[in-house]
């Protein structure tokens, strides 16, 4: 592996850069949450080859929406369920506009 390589997984969001330690310490919570969270299948965080959690940048961010449900109050289960119910809604929302570019005009009575 060069130097170069290693540069540029700093800018990658989905390499598991960060031990569960200084996970739960960016996100002011407790390991158990990320423990929590993990088995509520929220996240899956990878392994290291000494069977340590290892999490992304896109993982902190999803569990930093669920820590903001939980902190209002929600219970894990729930926040962990809503976060994925979001993304599925946002993803379904992006194809959906795609198929409507792709659509040709006066489909379905849409002239414009």
């Amino acid at each position: 592996m060069t130097a170069e390589d290693s540069f540029g997984r700093l800018d990658d969001d989905d390499y598991p850069a960060y031990t569960m330690g200084r996970a739960a310490e960016m996100l002011g919570t407790t390991q158990g949450f990320l423990r929590a969270i993990g088995e509520a299948r929220l996240i899956t965080p990878l392994r290291s080859e000494g069977g340590h959690r290892r999490y992304s940048r896109y993982q902190l961010r999803i569990a930093a929406r669920a820590r903001e449900l939980v902190d209002r109050g929600t219970p894990i289960e729930a926040a962990c369920r809503i976060v994925i119910l979001e993304d599925q809604l946002e993803e379904a929302l992006r194809i959906n506009e795609e198929l409507r570019k792709d659509r040709p005009p006066g489909r379905d009575g849409d002239d414009t």
